[in-house]
């Protein structure tokens, strides 16, 4: 039965996926704010989905934490899902991602006609300081920065890989920092085709005030993520009834 729910999840996701992409094609056009709407609605109908037919349920704690206007937004990142889980929960939210992605067909479109800000990694500090710069026009027009601090997926429960680049961020942008941690790996696993029936749970922490230097944002930002997702992931494991030695032998084996 896992299996089958798994299957028929991926393939309804990606059909979902496609027509959304051609139904949004007319908003390349026509002003953002009209594009970003239709994001979030797909973004909602992906989670949909994922209740209806892969039985996985989503507990967002926090909320009320969201401030109004420009922020630096710091996510635990372990699966694909908070990648359009994030959309919903902010007015105006703008990506910070690899330059390359921007060149797929129809998804680099669409990153491009969110204000996403791209990150050329192969031109090193030249590229960090175009984008902060970029970073730091959005941040003040009371765009939501939204920016996984490891870079990429990490496998539930992996140690901690955190870039300290995020702090440049943070103390170029000068606006305060909310933090987010979650357990979607344990549900929703990098590289790997099982989707777990269960509750996915995303907490927003704390605001972290502007002003910190940056080796003391780094560490009370990585503490608290950290802390609170290990807290979440043991809660996920509890429910799904998994041994944390065992998950963390698949997870390395799928790279």
């Amino acid at each position: 039965m896992l299996i089958l729910r798994s299957l028929l999840f991926n393939i309804a996701f990606y059909l979902n996926l496609t027509f959304w992409m051609i139904v949004l094609i007319p908003t390349l056009v026509a002003p953002r704010r009209f594009f970003m709407r239709g994001a979030k609605l797909w973004a909602t109908s992906s989670q949909w989905l994922m209740r209806v037919v892969a039985g996985i349920r989503v507990e967002i704690v926090g909320r009320e934490k969201i401030p109004p206007g420009g922020i630096l937004v710091a996510a635990k990142h372990q699966s694909l899902w908070e990648t359009f889980a994030l959309l919903p929960l902010f007015d105006d939210p703008a990506f910070i991602l690899k330059r390359e992605l921007m060149w797929i067909p129809f998804f680099g479109w669409y990153t491009w006609k969110g204000g996403s800000v791209p990150v050329n990694r192969k031109k090193g500090a030249q590229a960090l300081i175009q984008m902060m710069a970029r970073a730091r026009e959005e941040a003040q027009h009371g765009r939501q920065i939204l920016i996984f601090p490891e870079g990429t997926r990490r496998p539930a429960g992996a140690p901690p890989a955190y870039k300290f680049g995020v702090s440049h961020l943070y103390q170029n942008l000068g606006v305060p920092c909310l933090p987010i941690a979650l357990n979607s790996g344990l549900y929703w696993p990098r590289r790997r085709f099982i989707r777990r029936p269960g509750t996915i749970r995303l907490e927003i922490l704390d605001l972290i005030p502007a002003g910190l230097t940056r080796d003391e944002f780094f560490k009370r930002m990585q503490e608290e993520i950290e802390t609170a997702s290990d807290r979440l992931l043991a809660e996920g494991r509890r429910e799904l009834g998994l041994d944390p030695a065992r998950e963390a032998a698949e997870s390395l084996s799928n790279g």
